[in-house]
């Protein structure tokens, strides 16, 4: 896979992965995995509520 930048993200990609202490490469992973796991979180904090709220209506189509 090849990640093809802005001058200005890679900029701003070198700016943070400096002020973290890491690599540009380590602090894009990281980046990465963040925001997939914090996606996966409120996808399943969706799912969770939405059966929560209809409750009813899903126990009436599973009949």
């Amino acid at each position: 896979m090849t990640l093809r930048l802005t001058d200005e993200e890679t900029e701003a990609l070198r700016a943070a992965a400096e002020a973290a202490n890491m690599s540009m490469q380590e602090f894009a992973r990281a980046a990465i995995r963040e925001k997939a796991r914090s996606w996966a979180e409120q996808r399943e904090a969706f799912l969770r509520a939405f059966v929560a709220d209809n409750k009813d209506l899903l126990d009436r189509l599973a009949r």
